[in-house]
């Protein structure tokens, strides 16, 4: 398979390009490249696919800042497997940028007609994910009510199979040209037939139940695969799960935006999770085990040395969360930052053992051992 080449380099813009910009970029490439300007050149082809892929991306702000952000391996289209475009047929290409070809999904060259494919909208969703859904991955499932296919006329907006016959206005061109006169001589326009809204045909006889739309008002229970290591502010993406296109049109997508619960026991920073580890005074001056919490629920027997000072971190290397699939491999590491207790009450007893020790140099800590203590925490919060 040929690497796929930058968006940016397929348009010939550059990465400050404004909207317009990239409007007209990929206007002049889809011209040179159209399949009826090329018939039967498969390079033509690939290339104006190519350029539709990358204009798919580029004029969207959203999926362009992910690209800017992640590249090709972003979560964008099919799950974070890269953006969408690579599997587009080219009834896709002219739906979805009919804007480009006269704004209705036409061609615009001699002969090319092509017969508008309604598309449906996108839906949007939110999903809280605790920490542990993260690390693992979860699959959540979610009742939406959106536009779906008229089961009476099975999306085809007909009643009782009547179908469709060529529009009257447009002889099943689907556009209308208007002829003005200018000082510059006669004008000719194109624009879409107010009749069949540029499908080239009309329904003989609508659906009493949709009104010839092809949709109505429902319900699905949709299954949304959220894969492991995604973050606050990330959008899943799912294909053809949004609303359904009129008179069998092209589904809509539904973008799942992630949000992120507040953990008991870890803060996140990034893939790495943060635990605070509070001792006791004995064990942080004598040693010893410790056990330590991870995000999959086992622990992990740690040994401390004797004379263990607040402010202390432990590494522990892959003991984190995972990167989402196609960034960076590998897991992240589990930062534990280590305090001591000091009790706010003693016994008698307390009291007088602690006097024991009171003048000794053991308890008082010298100026290095201050320093050092004081430059960790110095390290940690710069």
């Amino acid at each position: 398979m040929a690497q796929k080449r930058d968006y940016y380099e397929v348009l010939g813009v550059g990465k400050g390009a404004s909207e317009d910009e990239i409007k007209k970029a990929y206007r002049k490439i889809a011209i040179k490249y159209h399949p009826d300007r090329n018939p039967g050149d498969k390079d033509a082809e690939e290339k104006f696919k190519e350029a539709a892929e990358a204009y798919d991306v580029l004029h969207d702000p959203q999926k362009r800042q992910q690209y800017d952000q992640f590249g090709f391996d972003g979560p964008m289209g099919g799950g974070f497997g890269g953006f969408g475009g690579a599997s587009m047929n080219m009834d896709d290409i002219f739906s979805m940028f009919g804007d480009i070809f006269g704004g209705h999904g036409f061609s615009g060259f001699g002969g090319g007609a092509r017969r508008q494919q309604h598309r449906g909208s996108d839906l949007r969703l939110k999903v809280r994910l605790t920490l542990e859904e993260i690390n693992q991955g979860v699959t959540k499932k979610f009742k939406v009510r959106k536009d779906v296919p008229c089961q009476h006329c099975h999306g085809t907006g007909a009643e009782d199979g009547s179908g469709r016959e060529q529009c009257p206005t447009c002889h099943g061109s689907g556009v209308i040209t208007h002829t003005t006169q200018s000082i510059f001589g006669m004008m000719q326009t194109q624009g879409v037939c107010p009749t069949c809204g540029g499908e080239g045909t009309v329904i003989k006889n609508k659906c009493h139940e949709c009104g010839g739309e092809g949709i109505v008002k429902g319900e699905e229970v949709v299954e949304i695969k959220i894969p492991a290591g995604v973050a606050e502010g990330m959008v899943v993406n799912v294909p053809g799960k949004g609303n359904a296109g009129r008179r069998n049109g092209v589904n809509g997508d539904i973008q799942v935006f992630i949000e992120e619960e507040k953990h008991s026991q870890f803060v996140r920073d990034g893939n790495d999770l943060i635990y605070n580890l509070l001792l006791d005074f004995p064990t942080a001056a004598l040693g010893g085990e410790v056990e330590i919490p991870t995000i999959e629920g086992s622990k992990l027997r740690v040994k401390l040395d004797n004379g263990t000072q607040p402010g202390k971190t432990l590494r522990l290397r892959g003991k984190g969360l995972p990167a989402v699939q196609g960034f960076a491999g590998g897991r992240g590491d589990l930062v534990v930052n280590i305090s001591v207790y000091v009790p706010k009450t003693l016994s008698r007893d307390e009291k007088e053992a602690i006097e024991r020790f009171k003048d000794s140099d053991n308890f008082k800590g010298d100026r290095q051992t201050k320093e050092t203590i004081f430059q960790r925490f110095k390290n940690y919060f710069s």
